[in-house]
């Protein structure tokens, strides 16, 4: 079983910087439906050493007809964000139709954003959403500086002390205990930033008490804790044995090589494309927030959309059985 993507014609119309190593860029799209919730994501064609690659954003507001998006530009990057950096308007590409699975919930008293970096880009349309229907919320924006913070001048005017902002450089830091705290009970967080954000603020909720369904939360795919290196994948009961390109994720060199995988957000959310770990010779770097922390130390599974191995080579099981019939 594979995730369908309804793939639509799309070519950049604008591209602009909006904070240092941020890349806005705005695609006129051909067909595309009226209106997206915030939290949505596109995937995009994108074009690495030459080959078709897939990557995913979050789609910003901006007029009918058109996606934006934004992207940072990684000192390590896979290539995905050199690739969106280079666009220039009139370059053509495809962009598949916005889905969503970071949505509010619309039920709680207040809410409480929080963004870490380049994660406000779906923390900005929230915080747009929310404030356009008079919900009370309050955004926590953290960041190495203030120069790296994008949408910052346009969130101070649209939230005024609604917005509070952590700058690392500042020597500002963001207490989540505190903010967790001054939440009502009926309230709900939501998040994005770097793993290592999500992973506090778990371990913050779960010791405040509250119900794990009034935490949302995002990370991105590309934020690991150790820079890609390629690595050798063996697949156990297939035979199948490929090779993983520090710019390639391992589910799409499985697909690729004809190995048959059910995946779908392809962001390290959703567990479907979790495989079994037989074997490593190094580290793996987990990425996702499928797994629980204990789970990631035990090795047993990873993620293939997001996690990595820090080279060497892995064997891995999919959980298919070659004596059985395939299902329909």
């Amino acid at each position: 079983m594979r995730s369908r993507l309804e793939w639509r014609k799309a070519r950049v119309v604008e591209t602009r910087t909006i904070a240092e190593d941020v890349r806005a860029v705005t695609f006129a799209v051909e067909g595309l439906p009226a209106g997206f919730d915030p939290g949505s994501h596109t995937n995009i064609k994108v074009r690495i050493n030459g080959e078709p690659v897939i990557r995913t954003y979050t789609v910003l507001p901006g007029p009918p007809g058109t996606l934006s998006i934004a992207a940072k530009r990684h000192p390590n990057s896979r290539g995905g964000s050199v690739f969106i950096w280079q666009l220039q308007p009139g370059d053509d590409t495809e962009l598949t139709e916005p889905e969503n699975r970071f949505e509010l919930s619309w039920r709680a008293s207040r809410y409480l954003l929080i963004a870490g970096g380049i994660g406000i880009t779906p923390i900005y349309g929230m915080a747009k959403t929310l404030a356009s229907r008079g919900q009370k919320l309050r955004l926590a924006y953290a960041a190495k500086s203030r120069r790296q913070m994008a949408f910052l001048d346009e969130l101070a005017a649209l939230l005024g002390d609604g917005l509070q902002v952590f700058a690392q450089d500042d020597g500002e830091a963001l207490d989540l205990d505190s903010e967790f705290a001054a939440l009502p009970p009926d309230g709900e967080a939501y998040i994005c930033g770097p793993l290592g954000l999500l992973e506090a603020a778990q371990q913050a909720w779960q010791k405040s008490g509250r119900s794990t369904s009034r935490l949302r939360y995002e990370v991105f795919g590309d934020n690991g804790r150790f820079v890609e290196q390629a690595f050798d994948v063996e697949v156990a009961k297939l035979g199948a044995h490929v090779r993983v390109r520090a710019d390639q994720s391992m589910l799409d060199v499985l697909v690729e090589a004809g190995v048959d995988m059910v995946f779908d957000c392809r962001r390290g959310e959703c567990g479907l494309c979790a495989v079994n770990i037989v074997k490593a010779d190094g580290v793996i770097d987990h990425r996702d927030v499928f797994f629980s922390e204990a789970e990631r130390q035990e090795n047993s599974r990873m993620c293939a959309c997001v996690s990595r191995a820090c080279g060497g080579r892995i064997v891995i099981d999919t959980g298919y059985r070659p004596d059985l019939p395939a299902a329909e």
